[in-house]
């Protein structure tokens, strides 16, 4: 096997299929064959419809700056996703077996040559559904430091588990999309005391009802309601702490006007167009906010060292055990076969077609 097909994007709008040479595996590698992938709709859309921020910008890493008028990322975009799951067809190192099924982020490619020493690579045990597994190496992990940043506020930094920022708490979660939905679950299991979901499209509402939430319309200013509903003494009203899960700046306002004073909005969002309609001259000015972005690429400061990516793939992988059937039933919406990615990403970014989660089927038997 020295060929792989890829899908990739040539051009803003455009989405092709290509066949690939790959690589020798070296010595201590692994060749992946993908049984599924899964669509990451915020992440990937932003490139196809061409509004990515990397499409404009790079960031200087040491500088932490985005440098205008020097992309980062240019067309043809040949590594999309970041929802694998692959078995080992080939292994040179102990670390892994042959027929292993690992969660991996390496894009919707359908075999790949990794490198286990570079790559985040996440053992599957049998009884887990491979379906589920593709939130297990990155998605998941998105939702779970979420709740890790709730987690660090709440105590001052001094976090025993995921449950100290949730626990007997009132939740609110803005966004109802995969990120949102998982981080309720997560909240939810953990022990809060409420969990309200807004969003403000009523296919995404009714899924949150049917998962049990409390299903709110975004766009009707769910700070109102919940500022009647959750009452903790005088002039102190709305949520504990609010998860802020949809990349609009409508959104994120929302946000900040459902939270308690000097209560905490975490916020997981991709904001590819910035965030102009945000006032911070009201409420996260006057009731003493505070806004912590809970960005993947970083856990809370000194927890580093407990809190790496591995634990985070395990926090999720308890959700999915204790969750898998609903997950499964309520947040996978669509399995097609591979080569039908192209057409369904391009209905998806068109707003032709609705999906939660999209999965695409390289191996046959998963559909």
């Amino acid at each position: 096997m020295n060929r792989r097909r890829n899908l990739i994007i040539p051009a803003a709008g455009a989405l092709e299929i290509i066949e690939e040479q790959l690589p020798e595996v070296p010595e201590g590698g692994l060749l992946l064959e993908t049984l599924v992938t899964g669509l990451s709709a915020g992440t990937e859309l932003a490139f196809v419809k061409g509004d990515h921020p990397g499409l404009r910008s790079s960031l200087d890493a040491d500088l932490g700056l985005f440098l205008p008028h020097s992309a980062g990322t240019a067309y043809p975009i040949r590594r999309l996703g970041y929802m694998e799951v692959a078995r080992v067809a080939e292994s040179r190192t102990a670390a892994f077996s042959e027929g292993d099924v690992l969660a991996c982020a390496y894009g919707h490619a359908t075999v790949h040559v990794a490198d286990p020493l570079n790559e985040h690579l996440v053992l599957l045990s049998e009884d887990l559904d491979p379906l589920l597994g593709v939130f297990v190496a990155h998605l998941g992990p998105i939702c779970a430091n979420g709740l890790l940043h709730a987690a660090a506020e709440a105590t001052g930094g001094t976090v025993r588990g995921l449950a100290d920022g949730v626990d007997g708490r009132q939740v609110l979660v803005t966004g109802a999309g995969p990120i949102g939905l998982l981080t309720a679950l997560f909240a939810r299991s953990l022990g809060a005391r409420e969990v309200a979901v807004a969003d403000s499209d009523p296919r995404r509402r009714r899924t949150a009802e049917e998962l049990g939430f409390l299903a709110l319309d975004l766009e009707d200013d769910p700070g109102r309601l919940l500022k009647a509903r959750w009452r903790h003494g005088p002039a102190d009203r709305g949520a504990d702490v609010v998860f802020q899960c949809r990349g609009r700046p409508e959104a994120l306002h929302a946000a900040l006007r459902a939270s308690r004073p000097q209560g905490s909005i975490i916020d997981l969002a991709f904001y590819t167009s910035g965030a102009d309609a945000v006032r911070l001259g009201e409420e996260f000015h006057h009731n003493g906010l505070s806004l912590r972005c809970a960005q993947i690429g970083r856990v809370p400061r000194g927890l580093a060292g407990h809190w790496d990516r591995a634990r985070l793939s395990s926090e999720t992988i308890k959700l999915l055990r204790s969750h898998g059937d609903m997950i499964r039933k309520h947040l996978i919406t669509d399995v097609v076969p591979y080569d039908d990615a192209p057409l369904l990403i391009h209905e998806v970014s068109q707003r032709q077609r609705h999906v939660l989660t999209a999965v695409f089927a390289v191996a046959p038997a998963y559909l």
